[in-house]
């Protein structure tokens, strides 16, 4: 095309990417990968529905940016999630796009090789290798879609998706939910608030049509259904948490007036840790004996967790990162994960046991 003054002029050039279709084909869904998806997803809309009584637990790196720490992580969670398959289903969080405030790294898919390179379509690449390798290990893959394009790539590896705290609000990421073949959760806004979330939620569960990508990579009109697994996700806001009693019942009280399910998740990392992970695990705790004490609309929770605590800085030598250290928000570490999850095993299993008497 030629050079015009009215067009692309802060445009340095474009470069055509792989298309869906193509992708797909290089790093196809294996019928393991597909078994779990679509049972991970059958389990979690059971669970919204209220007919199955365990508790949705999403855990993993705030992003994820080593594909060998991410594949230790992922096998350790497959063990755990066995020994308590009773009283949770686990997925695991598996983040590829960071929504930035201002600048940033902007995850995997955009900057694959941590130096600014942005090979996006080896990022796609890596991102669905990993994804199908998670899946075959047996563990369900949870995962925040941010730019609309890219749930084609690897939506059919997802169990759960959600919608960030930035997007909820945005009328394309609704649309984008509508069509979306996985239960999605929508985050309240920064401020705190969940009002944002329940319109999401009922535009999302309405049918749209849109200007969007076919798989063959060619802009196209897009006409959606509807999602009806739409879900609020509790993350606090600048002004603290809202994951106590009085805040959930505030919640359920927006989700019923504007006439969406009132079952929601609630995200222990953000500011309902105040940005401090080392405050998730009692965030986690008082949320998990809210669920244990009767409240069955509490459907989940969410955790930031890493191999190891903390985060780190993106640095140029890339040597010097520390493995399985987040590069991102700081994480929970391994032994804390287990110690959590084996704390609310007992409490889930002591309730569903008392009920029971």
């Amino acid at each position: 095309m030629q050079p015009s003054s009215t067009r692309d002029v802060h445009v340095m050039d474009t470069q055509p990417l792989i298309t869906p279709i193509d992708l797909i084909r290089e790093i196809p869904l294996t019928d393991k990968a597909k078994e779990v998806v679509l049972s991970g997803r059958e389990q979690l809309r059971r669970i919204l529905d209220g007919e199955d009584n365990r508790m949705l637990v999403v855990t993993g790196p705030c992003s994820i940016h080593n594909e060998q720490s991410a594949l230790e992580y992922a096998s350790q969670l497959v063990e755990l999630s066995k020994q308590v398959s009773d009283t949770m289903l686990i997925v695991m969080r598996v983040y590829f796009e960071k929504p930035r405030t201002t600048v940033g790294w902007k995850g995997l898919i955009y900057d694959p090789h941590l130096n600014d390179s942005f090979d996006i379509e080896g990022g796609l690449k890596t991102a669905r290798s990993l994804l199908l390798k998670i899946n075959e290990m047996g563990m369900y893959a949870g995962t925040e879609f941010l730019d609309p394009i890219v749930p084609q790539y690897l939506a059919d590896l997802i169990t759960w998706s959600t919608i960030g705290a930035r997007t909820t609000e945005s009328q394309i990421h609704r649309q984008m939910a509508s069509g979306l073949s996985m239960p999605v959760g929508f985050k309240n806004g920064t401020d705190g608030n969940a009002q944002i979330a329940v319109d999401a939620m009922l535009s999302a569960r309405s049918p749209h049509g849109f200007i969007g990508l076919d798989t063959d990579g060619r802009t196209a009109l897009i006409r959606t259904t509807g999602n009806p697994d739409g879900h609020l996700v509790l993350r606090g806001g600048n002004s603290g948490p809202n994951y106590h009693a009085d805040d959930v019942a505030d919640a359920k009280e927006r989700l019923t007036a504007g006439g969406v399910r009132s079952q929601l998740v609630v995200d222990c990392s953000h500011g309902n840790s105040y940005k401090d992970h080392t405050k998730q695990g009692m965030a986690f705790k008082d949320v998990v004996s809210q669920r244990a004490s009767g409240d069955a609309d509490i459907i989940g929770c969410m955790l930031e967790s890493n191999l190891n605590p903390g985060n780190q800085k993106l640095c140029e030598d890339l040597s010097q990162l520390e493995y399985g250290v987040s590069i991102t928000d700081a994480c929970i570490g391994w032994q804390e994960t287990v110690d959590l999850l084996g704390w609310a095993n007992d409490e889930l299993a002591n309730k569903r046991t008392a009920v029971a008497q």
